[in-house]
């Protein structure tokens, strides 16, 4: 099965790391159908995922009820802590009651290239929904929301790999800028193992 996933890997690189956008319904790539991959590939696809939804770049902004984004990872210490410079991003959850994310978080389709330095993307910046609170939370919580209709925004596994494969801020993930740590796989790879694991029937360690 590890051959099979890395020639699903390949293919989707193939057909969409070289293409300007990430297009999670590009019908050259070969995802498997619902129901034609085991329960323990299910389960080795949503380790990784986990691995990905718990990594600082994607798990910082993903502070629920908080409106308060997270700093963690490497370059912040041994301790995560709360943004600094008293940023909160409001109910709006781009900070329009306080200071927008905008203000340092520019629109820009241009790689950062200063270490460190705010990132920006081609999008609008903001904070995650609170519905999709994970930011601490185990695999198995983040498991069990992630396949809840009722938390996740009524989205099956095909439409949240559409969405991953459309939201250009999940793509900055895997493209910090310099002095970042990126979100681990690739985005790619990342796509295919919600495939893999929404095929599976999106099994979870808990079950």
């Amino acid at each position: 099965m590890q051959n099979t996933r890395a020639l699903m890997a390949c293919a989707l690189v193939a057909g969409l790391l070289l293409a300007p956008a990430f297009a999670a319904d590009d019908e050259t790539v070969a995802y498997p159908a619902a129901g034609t991959v085991d329960g323990a590939t299910g389960l080795e696809a949503w380790s990784r995922i986990y691995e990905v939804a718990s990594h600082p770049r994607c798990a910082n902004c993903h502070t629920g009820e908080s409106d308060v984004p997270m700093w963690s990872g490497p370059s912040y210490g041994d301790e995560p802590r709360q943004h600094g410079m008293r940023i909160r991003a409001g109910e709006s959850r781009i900070g329009a009651e306080h200071l927008t994310c905008s203000t340092c978080h520019s629109y820009s389709e241009i790689p950062q290239t200063v270490p460190h330095a705010a990132p920006r993307v081609g999008a609008s910046w903001q904070l995650a929904p609170a519905e999709a609170h994970w930011f601490g939370k185990s695999s198995e919580f983040i498991c069990a929301q992630l396949r809840d209709l009722e938390r996740n925004d009524g989205r099956d596994y095909l439409a949240l790999a559409d969405h991953i494969g459309h939201d250009v801020i999940l793509h900055w993930a895997w493209s910090p800028g310099v002095g970042r740590e990126p979100a681990p796989y690739s985005l790619a790879e990342h796509i295919m193992d919600i495939h893999l694991w929404g095929a599976a029937g999106q099994p979870c360690p808990q079950d």
